[in-house]
This record gives structure tokens, C-alpha cells and sequence, in this order.
């Protein structure tokens, strides 16, 4: 995977983020679908995007100053979702939609649109459904349904305060944060 990839999300806390792993772990062993192993539990806010070499320091300008108005706010997790593709089964911790969450959201793709209107921005990135990966890629669409008989019903609650974002940037290996932005505290 190359260098030049990037995705802007918010990361939850570290006890979150061992328990989202922990539900990743139950769906590879169970189910045999381990690449939602490779990414640090998050919620995408802008979907990866390629950014050639060049122009580096320019995303992380536009990164540093993109104007959120909105302050901390707290995101409920509540149960388990999916998205039934056949070809691409996933299944999800559901954060639910708030004012606050729509707005960041919104903000980034009008302003990295702004800056990058060459880069383009996929319609799901316009019809923004938040949502935490535990099974995607290689879950095969039979282990899905099998899986998704178990976590449709599953219960799962927890909030946490978002305080910042980050951008992401691809290593070769993994997925590393390299910058953060932080919302101020209203």
C-alpha cells in the first residue's frame, strides 16, 4: 500500500478501542475474516485518498487549518450494524448520528473538496452513515450472515468525548496518525 495514503477519523479512547478489537478478534476467529484487524478501531470522516509526495506539506497545512465551529461533543455507541453487500459484507459498532458529528463531517469533505477539487469525493462520503469496522473485506457473504445473526441482536452501549480528529497517513504496513486537530472545548 502506498506512502501517499491518507484518511481523515476520530480514534475513541483506548478502552473503546480494546473493546471494538476485542469484537474484531471474536469475528476472525469465528468467522474467519481478520483484515478489520489491521486498522486502529475508528470513524471515518474522510474516506482514503491518495495525496502524491509533492504536495504533503499542503495537506497538512489545509489539515491544521480547516475551520470546525463545533466544539467536544459525545458520541453514543449503541448495538451493531451492517451494510448486507454481497460482494462486500460489513459489519459495525453504530455510533449514533448527532448535530455535532454531521457538522465535523461535513465540514472536512466542503473543505477538502475546496482544496482539492481534483481528488474526487464519493457519494457515500456525501450520504455520511458513522460506523465502526469489526468485519469487512474478506468476510465472505455466507460467514456474514452467519455472523450478522449473532451481532444483529448482540448489545453493546457505551459514549465517549470527542475532543479531537486525526489524519492518517499509511506507512507501508499500517495506518499511523500524524496529525490531530483539536476541537475546542465549548
Amino acid at each position: 500500500m502506498s506512502r501517499d495514503l491518507y484518511f481523515v477519523a476520530i480514534i475513541p479512547p483506548q478502552d473503546i478501542c480494546d473493546e471494538i478489537t476485542s469484537f474484531k478478534k471474536e469475528i476472525a476467529r469465528d468467522y474467519d475474516s481478520h483484515r478489520a484487524l489491521k486498522v486502529i478501531p475508528h470513524i471515518t470522516l474522510k474516506a482514503p485518498f491518495k495525496m502524491p509526495a509533492a504536495h504533503h506539506a499542503g495537506l497538512f497545512d489545509w489539515f491544521r487549518n480547516i475551520y470546525i465551529n463545533t466544539g467536544s461533543f459525545t458520541i453514543d455507541l449503541e448495538n451493531f450494524g451492517a451494510f448486507h453487500n454481497k460482494n462486500n459484507p460489513v459489519i459495525f459498532v453504530h455510533p449514533v448520528m448527532n448535530v455535532q458529528l454531521a457538522a465535523v463531517q461535513k465540514e472536512i469533505i466542503r473543505s477538502f473538496h475546496n482544496h482539492y477539487p481534483e481528488i474526487t469525493i464519493m457519494d457515500v462520503e456525501h450520504k455520511f452513515t458513522p460506523h465502526m469496522t469489526i468485519a469487512y473485506r474478506d468476510l465472505e457473504f455466507s460467514r456474514f450472515q452467519e455472523a450478522w445473526k449473532v451481532y444483529h441482536d448482540k448489545q453493546y452501549k457505551r459514549a465517549f468525548t470527542v475532543n479531537d480528529f486525526h489524519l492518517l497517513q499509511h506507512d507501508g504496513v499500517k495506518w499511523n496518525v500524524v496529525e490531530t486537530y483539536g476541537l475546542s472545548k465549548k
